[in-house]
């Protein structure tokens, strides 16, 4: 008898243990949930301030900590995972491209080199640096001109992107959202972007483009220690400017804001896509991200 009374004993514990165990990892998924809903509230309520006059897009996609990063590790990863917070506002309207059309050009010339019909020469090496790091146009013209725009627009068509970007005798067009989809495949190192040292590259030459008063600045204001890897465009009144963003803990996300209008020349549009960059990084990272609801 008292054999059988322990082991209900037993079972009554461990039972209730279990309950116990569950209502504690629904309470954190709940508490999981509010958060990423609140961020996603209050982002989504700023990037249609910001876009409501139609002369700004802007994507946003969190990608999630670093494997090994003080984030990975903290109590707060799981609000962040990969995609969890995408938010996106007049991200499929087409825009004057600029020089993040750079970027496609880079990608179908991956493709190339994973299809064996293009090679770092000696050539192809200055000229692909120049044009990301210095956003020159020859090599680019010169890639452009050798392969057309018909393949070039296949090809992104192939990728999910935006279909025409590259018109003939005329200006580049994109969307921020299709930037957004190729930043993650570079990120990813997914389709184009497979070859490791390519796309190891591609991205450290990203990070040492000279045009630093958009994304690396708002990026820096709103964290000191973040980096930044992206690719500007500017031309007449259009500011572009596209990029992976890692903050000090490990945290990473991609941004892509476009504007035009508003009488901008040169780079005057930059110091926009900055403020932009650190009011997004602080509503979705800052210290107070997620806690209460806030209508912009």
């Amino acid at each position: 008898m008292a054999v059988v009374v322990l082991v209900a004993g037993l079972g009554y514990y461990f039972n209730n243990s279990y309950a116990s165990s569950g209502n504690d990892n629904a309470k954190t998924d709940q508490a999981i949930k509010k958060k990423q809903k609140i961020i996603k509230h209050n982002l989504t309520s700023y990037l249609n301030s910001v876009t409501k006059d139609g002369t700004t897009s802007v994507s946003f996609y969190n990608l999630g900590a670093t494997d090994g990063s003080d984030a990975a590790d903290g109590k707060y990863a799981k609000v962040y995972q990969k995609g969890s917070l995408e938010v996106e506002s007049n991200a499929h309207a087409v825009k004057t491209a600029a020089s993040t059309y750079k970027l496609y050009l880079a990608a179908f010339l991956m493709q190339q080199k994973l299809n064996g019909n293009f090679s770092w020469t000696t050539d192809n090496e200055e000229g692909f640096e120049k044009m990301i790091v210095n956003s020159e146009n020859d090599f680019a013209e010169e890639q452009i001109n050798n392969y057309g725009t018909e393949a070039l627009n296949t090809f992104g068509a192939n990728q999910g992107w935006y279909s025409a970007v590259f018109q003939a005798g005329e200006g580049t067009q994109t969307t921020s959202y299709s930037l957004q989809l190729l930043l993650e495949s570079l990120e990813n190192g997914t389709g184009a972007f497979q070859n490791k040292s390519d796309r190891i590259k591609i991205l450290n030459l990203m990070g040492q483009q000279i045009y630093r008063t958009g994304i690396p600045a708002g990026a820096t204001a709103a964290d000191a220690g973040a980096t930044v890897q992206d690719k500007v465009g500017f031309l007449d009144d259009v500011n572009n400017d596209a990029g992976i963003v890692t903050l000090p803990n490990g945290e990473k996300y991609i941004l892509v804001v476009l504007t035009n209008g508003h009488n901008q020349s040169g780079f005057s549009g930059f110091k926009k896509i900055a403020e932009i960059t650190q009011n997004v990084q602080k509503i979705v990272y800052g210290s107070d991200a997620g806690t209460k609801v806030v209508n912009y």
